[in-house]
């Protein structure tokens, strides 16, 4: 390894050094005060937790996402977080505890083992919402409605609204008869949209004609809203778990279309997201300049069975600095500029000094003896004395 090597990051992990921290912070503060209005409570889980509880009751791709380390106190395994959607599960129902819904928010890293999401990172600076109490479609819309309102403080336009239901293909796989492991193959084809491969998947499968039909219709069904129609017809007679998926997708699409008039609608009933809690509606945000959702989110009842209370729930995520690429470019507001005071003991600049800073300004202070004399540090004031007092001027 040579000297250079040995400063070198791991791929997919990435440093963020100013200006662009600070534009990042202040989207993130933006954001915070959106969720806030909306009722949001703000949580920090734990970056490490012991596996068993980090990983009870999500899928197998959750756990392969998750570095592993071992407790050196405890001599138990811990995992380090992939997703924090998880750990919002568990507190509300362990820790929360409440009978009311419960609305939680959250921003932090996480890391995984592989690179995933719109940029390709291991160590997505995550930020979502998670709504916990309520099984209705006034519920999706609230979420679906605030992951919009975050990319649009982000300044993301000109979006796409992406929406699948994950129970049709589940009540369809169930009712043909497949067994858990054809029905987590088919599942894995469908989700990498292998078209080709899902098919001739299906064509192996003992099925009936009906089964293997409506299976087939699935990659199939996606585009306008002319889908959801489409659907009624070539699964008729999937049962009532179908239609029961079909309504709340129209439904909760007739309430976003009344807000967001100018959105354009995706229905793609081959949707199904990642790590697999998810059990009912899903959607992702899409953007003309990225090849993947910006956000993506979903319903995902009963996740918190496991630690004592199967409460419904829906939430969404996104990675946030990827988002910084829609706002407007330069320093983050109130970080440009500053005043550069000299190195100078007097007691009077001292208070200037204080003063100003109490005041909201940045003051930076020039240090004795070091070159760059010339170097203003980015301020476009100077505290100059005039008299026995300090006074701003510009440079």
């Amino acid at each position: 390894m040579t000297a250079t090597e040995r400063w070198l990051l791991p791929a997919g992990v990435e440093e963020i050094l100013p200006p662009r921290a600070w534009r990042l912070d202040a989207l993130r503060r933006s954001l915070l005060d959106l969720y806030w209005s909306w009722g949001y409570d703000l949580m920090f889980p734990p970056f490490i937790e012991y596996l068993e509880s980090l990983l009870t009751g999500v899928a197998h791709d959750l756990d392969l996402q998750t570095f592993k380390v071992m407790d050196q106190l405890s001599g138990r395994v811990m995992g380090i977080r992939a997703d924090m959607t998880p750990q919002a599960a568990r507190i509300d129902a362990h820790v929360i505890n409440a009978d009311t819904p419960t609305r939680l928010c959250y921003i932090g890293t996480v890391l995984r083992t592989r690179p995933e999401g719109v940029s390709g990172a291991r160590s997505p600076l995550q930020v979502g919402a998670e709504l916990f109490g309520h099984e209705g479609e006034a519920s999706d819309v609230e979420v679906v409605s605030l992951m919009l309102e975050t990319l649009k403080v982000a300044g993301a336009e000109g979006l796409t609204l992406d929406l699948g239901h994950v129970a049709i293909y589940r009540s369809l796989a169930r009712q043909a008869g497949l067994d858990e492991d054809a029905r987590q193959e088919l599942f894995e084809i469908l989700r990498r949209k292998a078209v080709s491969e899902y098919r001739r998947y299906l064509a192996e499968l003992d099925l009936s004609e009906a089964h293997r039909r409506r299976l087939a219709a699935l990659v199939e069904l996606h585009g306008g809203a002319e889908v959801l129609e489409q659907a009624r017809d070539r699964l008729a007679g999937s049962g009532q778990a179908v239609v029961d998926g079909l309504d709340r997708l129209e439904a909760v699409s007739a309430r976003i279309r009344q807000r967001y008039p100018d959105l354009a609608l995706h229905f793609d009933l081959a949707e199904l997201h990642s790590y697999h809690y998810e059990n009912g509606l899903v959607f992702g945000a899409f953007h003309p300049d990225h090849g993947q959702a910006l956000a993506r989110g979903g319903r995902y009842d009963g996740i918190g069975e496991v630690f004592g209370r199967a409460r419904p729930a829906t939430g969404f995520s996104a990675d946030l600095k990827p988002l910084l690429s829609f706002a407007a470019e330069g320093p983050a507001e109130g970080r440009s500029g500053g005043i550069l005071a000299p190195a100078d003991p007097d007691p009077a600049l001292e208070a200037a000094v204080a003063r100003l800073r109490e005041q909201g300004e940045r003051v930076v202070r020039q240090l004795p003896d070091t070159p760059g004399a010339d170097d203003h540090h980015g301020c476009d004031r100077q505290l100059k004395r005039t008299g026995d007092d300090w006074s701003v001027q510009s440079i």
